[in-house]
């Protein structure tokens, strides 16, 4: 064991980290997380294990990217206000700027064939990958039949009768709360992230390190970051407002302020919210583009909800919103607007609630009502593959032809998920890579 402590990050230093985490934090939130575990608990030890899985169970509570909000809530342990909200704009940026040419690549040139010959094998894998989430999530939620019970419900209120998001949510979590009361077993947590007391080299912020005065709990400090985000939050909102009260960015910052909000369990979580409202409602892009979105912030650095930057994107250059001839002027400030009001949130969470959960090490748990606001989620996420299978497999219509090669496509990507554990973007990168072949050989 290195028994020397390590030094103290510099600013800079820990900004150059956190703008080089921002371009590499590909593979989902577990990738995310396992690349900072790796860095900053076993390499530069600038937080110790406890820690570290102390900070990421307040994230997993959370609505929002968790990793986002876990590099926001150490950046600021490290280095007050300023090195949070560092920390936090670089995971994102780096993925804003590559998402925004990305969707320029495809508005501009999506129809060209062979463009349009690898989003068709993309789509039955987005279809599959979506699926294998909502595996993935229900083989560690749904541990109990009451559970089972609420993501059955949830996807027959949003599948047959199109309820709303967040009404699902509450209903779900009023649920949680019933049963944790009359049936505590049926509603435990799952404790996934539980603390280690192994022996560990000393860390910068070690198990026994006093918290700092900056991240001391004092009401007048919340008072002050609860007025200020709210105050951005308004000012912004204002702004859009004045350039015109129907605005298409006025829109997506009320809509995306409600996604953020509601992005309990993930990004998988909110992408129906996202789908009923700039899909259907709003008419922001088409469904066929959603699935592209969703493929493109697959392979992309950042969380997944960046996928937003693509929905603002796409619509900002459907409704052109500055006109005819600015139509990348359009999405680039749509998507800008889609990321701001998405994260915003976040960063009021973790600055806010920060000091309140620095009061104390122990280990923060799951309550029951968001245990049956996460099998909620495994219901909704189901019929988001529902709805992209869709979609994908009779692109005409239900009454139209059956589309049996996206439906091999489809099979194929989730026989390597399930089955042989490949990895998002190698099943992706395959599937494209079928989708134009299958075009050049003219064989669609």
């Amino acid at each position: 064991m290195d028994a020397a402590p390590p030094q103290v990050p510099t600013r800079a230093e820990a900004f150059r980290y956190w703008w080089k985490l921002g371009w590499i934090s590909f593979g989902g939130p577990a990738g995310q997380i396992a690349i900072m575990h790796r860095e900053l608990v076993d390499e530069k030890r600038w937080i110790s294990e406890a820690r570290f899985l102390h900070a990421l169970n307040y994230c997993m509570v959370l609505p929002g990217p968790e990793a986002q909000q876990l590099a926001t809530y150490i950046g600021w342990l490290m280095h007050r206000t300023l090195g949070g909200v560092i920390a936090g704009a670089l995971f994102v940026l780096p993925s804003l700027f590559v998402l925004i040419a990305l969707s320029w690549i495809y508005m501009a040139y999506g129809q060209v064939a062979a463009v349009a010959g690898a989003l068709y094998g993309v789509k039955p894998a987005v279809t599959a990958i979506v699926l294998h989430a909502a595996w993935r999530i229900g083989s560690r939620a749904l541990r109990s039949p009451p559970l089972w019970a609420i993501a059955a419900a949830a996807f027959i209120a949003i599948y047959a009768f199109a309820v709303p998001f967040p009404a699902i949510v509450l209903a779900a979590g009023l649920l949680g709360a019933i049963g944790g009361k009359f049936a505590p077993k049926q509603f435990a947590g799952s404790g996934a992230h539980a603390s280690t007391t192994a022996a560990h080299p000393p860390a910068v912020i070690d198990d026994d390190t006093p918290t700092p005065a900056h991240a001391r709990f004092r009401a007048s400090r919340l008072a002050l970051v609860v007025c200020i985000s709210l105050l951005l939050w308004g000012a912004t909102l204002g702004a859009l407002a004045l350039l015109d009260s129907e605005s298409t960015l006025l829109q997506m910052g009320w809509f995306f302020t409600k996604a953020a909000l509601l992005t309990f369990g993930g990004a998988y979580a909110v992408l129906p919210y996202v789908v009923q409202g700039a899909v259907e409602n709003h008419g922001w892009l088409t469904a066929p583009q959603m699935i592209d979105g969703l493929a493109l912030g697959e392979t992309t650095p950042g969380p997944l909800i960046m996928v937003v930057a693509f929905v603002g994107f796409v619509g900002g250059w459907t409704k052109e919103i500055f006109g005819p001839s600015n139509l990348f002027l359009a999405g680039a400030a749509a998507a800008t607007v889609a990321t701001w009001f998405t994260f915003l949130p976040s960063f009021l969470f973790i600055l806010a609630g920060g000091p309140l959960v620095e009061s104390t090490h122990g280990q923060l748990k799951f309550t029951a009502p968001l245990t049956g606001i996460t099998a909620a989620v495994v219901g909704v996420i189901v019929n988001l593959a529902v709805f992209f299978a869709v979609h994908v497999l009779w692109p005409a219509g239900l009454s139209q032809r059956f589309d049996y090669l996206s439906a091999l496509i489809g099979i194929a990507a989730a026989v390597a998920l399930f089955r042989f554990k490949v990895g998002v973007i190698p099943v992706i990168l395959a599937c494209a890579a079928a989708g134009l072949v299958l075009t050049l050989a003219g064989a669609r």
